[in-house]
């Protein structure tokens, strides 16, 4: 299944990148490239991670790696990332859904 990023969620990846290369620019690439690595292969198992409290009627689900989360939904054509967020990070705040 193909998996699309939101506007937001390219912004996401920006700003970790950004994060890790001020200590470690090879590893921010390396680890930017392991997100999307691991965004793709959720359209192998979409239902397969639990939903998100207060944002199941928008089917929303969270895809944990290395302390962030992949905020995603699965449609019937496609997965669709909605935010990658960061340890500590809330999901109301990022998702701004009502």
């Amino acid at each position: 299944m193909h998996t699309r990023l939101s506007t937001q969620a390219i912004h996401d990846l920006q700003r970790i990148s950004d994060h890790i290369a001020v200590d470690n620019p090879a590893r921010a690439v390396s680890f930017i490239e392991e997100l999307r690595d691991v965004a793709k292969r959720i359209g192998a198992m979409p239902h397969a991670f639990p939903l998100i409290p207060r944002y199941e009627r928008h089917g929303i689900r969270r895809r944990s790696y290395r302390g962030y989360g992949i905020l995603y939904s699965a449609q019937p054509d496609q997965i669709f990332i909605h935010r990658i967020i960061g340890p500590g990070q809330d999901h109301d705040r990022a998702l701004r859904l009502k």
